[in-house]
Order: C-alpha cells, then structure tokens, then sequence
C-alpha cells in the first residue's frame, strides 16, 4: 500500500514540474541561428520526410514477402508432417511406423531394378 501512495505522490510531482515547464514555454525567446550548417537545412528539408515514405514502403513489401515466403514453408512443413504422422487405429490410438518394412519394400525395389538392369 505505501509503495502505491509513493508512486501516486511521484507521479503527481511530475505532472506538477511538466505544467510549469508548459506555462514558462510561451516566455522562451526561440532563439534560432541565422547560420544552419548542412545538417539542420537537410533536417528542415523535405528529404527525410521523403526518405521515410520511400523506406516505409521498401519495408512494407519486404515484410509482406517474408509472410508469403514463411506461409510456403509452413505449408511445406505441415504438408510433411501429415505425410510422416502414422494413421490412427480404429481405438483411436497411433500405430507406430514401421521401419523395417520400409527399408525391405525400398532394397526389394532397388533388387528388382538391378535384376532388370541386369537381363537387360
């Protein structure tokens, strides 16, 4: 409770010392340099305006082909999961992949082409 009266009372003192900041602001002479170097007439001037529209939109489309690149991944992936998941049984559990029998349907294949290759 005191650390919530203390952040009250610090708060109130800032919006106290920003108020008369404001009120004093209007009595500041602006006082500006007849002399601008480089700098300030490339900061006054319209191109960093410019510049920022020109970067925003660079930005933009870059951004916007990243999303459709990573959508095309993520499809790509998702794609290769479902191929890789195992089905389910009928209890609703996952059989698991057997992988024996992968590697035995891909040697009896690569047999079958070596013995055609072979007669041939």
């Amino acid at each position: 409770m005191a650390q919530f009266i203390f952040v009250n009372i610090l708060m109130v003192s800032l919006a106290a010392i920003i108020y008369v900041v404001v009120r004093t602001l209007p009595r500041i002479d602006d006082g500006t340099p007849g002399n601008k170097n480089v700098f300030e007439k490339w900061l006054t001037s319209e191109l960093p305006e410019r510049f920022d529209a020109i970067f925003n939109g660079f930005l933009m489309k870059l951004l916007r082909k990243l999303k459709v690149v990573l959508l095309k991944v993520d499809n790509y992936l998702s794609g290769h999961i479902k191929k890789i998941k195992p089905e389910g049984d009928t209890n609703g559990r996952s059989k698991a992949i057997d992988f024996k029998e992968i590697t035995a349907e891909k040697n009896g294949v690569a047999k079958e082409e070596n013995s055609d290759n072979n007669s041939g």
